[in-house]
């Protein structure tokens, strides 16, 4: 299995490289079957084939596979294994800045996706959020479709121009995977339990919740109960009396607005009746629920979402993978 004159690594895109080694330790390291591998990671069979030649000729394997630098397939693989995941991407982050982080996020994201769509996939993406704006500008339109179907699952938080952004998040998607978009034309949180009941028994959300249980995928950042400097200057921020009653409900993280302990439990709270979105239950039934985060204020929220099954693909930085493995 030693290639005679392999390409300069260097000359490959690292995303595609993490791509070559997980599959390769997945076959010659781990004995999974190339239907198995494909599978897991959402790709054809003739697919597994190609890349387990590339990696081959690349010389990522030899009698052992050789991780290019970048690329944490083995800490990638204890984390899944630690949380019960199907898959887990770790991005390699130049410093320790906020931008790097995101550009990571969105880079590693982007070739998640690009790579693991069947063209098949219903798509579901949650309000705006500074990942998932990342990850979808970093994403390159295709010749050939990515996806079916882009679905908003939640309508945009906080003032008029956030909700207006997040619109434009699923719009951005739709347009670089060629899927047909359909929007949520609403606001993510309202007043009280009764505005949301008569939101979401307008006919053209009606027609929305049909798309939502047919989704295979859906797209989402991990919030904190800590904003972010860039998320409150957006006005896409939960009001304080909110953030704060879910404090006192011990909640610290949330995916699209459903709430959560420390050990991933639901928090049943008043706010949770004035989301308008996915349904708790729905959206737990996803097959592929991609969380996109990162960052030492994120921690305790990732950590929490990999406990509670919210999300089962996780795609976040080397030190919050570490941080989830010393837990």
């Amino acid at each position: 299995m030693i290639a005679d004159d392999p390409t300069p690594v260097s000359r490959i895109p690292l995303e595609r490289m993490s791509l070559l080694a997980k599959v390769a330790r997945m076959y010659h390291e781990q004995g999974m079957r190339q239907p198995e591998i494909a599978e897991r990671l959402h790709v054809s069979q003739s697919r597994v084939s190609r890349l387990l030649k590339e990696a081959q000729t690349l010389g990522v394997v030899r009698t052992v596979v050789i991780a290019p630098p970048g690329v944490y397939a083995e800490l990638e693989d204890g984390v899944r294994d630690r949380y019960g995941l199907s898959d887990v991407i770790v991005a390699s982050v130049d410093s320790d800045d906020e931008l790097s982080l995101l550009n990571a996020l969105g880079s590693a994201g982007a070739g998640y996706l690009e790579t693991s769509l069947t063209g098949a996939d219903r798509v579901g993406i949650s309000s705006w959020s500074a990942t998932l704006l990342a990850t979808v500008d970093s994403m390159v339109p295709r010749t050939t479709r990515l996806a079916t179907e882009i679905v908003q699952v939640i309508g945009g938080v906080g003032n008029p121009s956030a909700q207006v952004k997040a619109t434009h998040l699923a719009d951005r998607l739709a347009r670089v995977t060629g899927g047909a978009p359909h929007y949520l034309p609403a606001p993510g949180v309202v007043s009280t339990r009764t505005a949301r009941d008569a939101l979401m028994s307008d006919m053209n959300i009606r027609g929305l919740q049909d798309s939502w249980e047919q989704l295979t995928i859906v797209l989402a950042g991990i919030g904190s109960l800590q904003p972010s400097p860039l998320l409150r200057d957006s006005g896409n921020a939960l009001p304080d009396a909110d953030l704060d009653d879910l404090r006192a409900r011990s909640a610290v993280g949330d995916v699209c607005l459903r709430f959560f302990d420390a050990d991933g439990v639901a928090i049943d709270s008043e706010l949770d009746e004035r989301v308008v979105g996915i349904p708790r239950d729905v959206l737990l039934a996803v097959p592929r629920r991609v969380g996109i985060a990162g960052g030492a204020r994120k921690h305790e929220a990732i950590r929490a979402a990999c406990r509670g099954g919210w999300i089962n693909t996780l795609i976040t930085d080397e030190r919050t993978a570490r941080a989830l493995l010393e837990d």
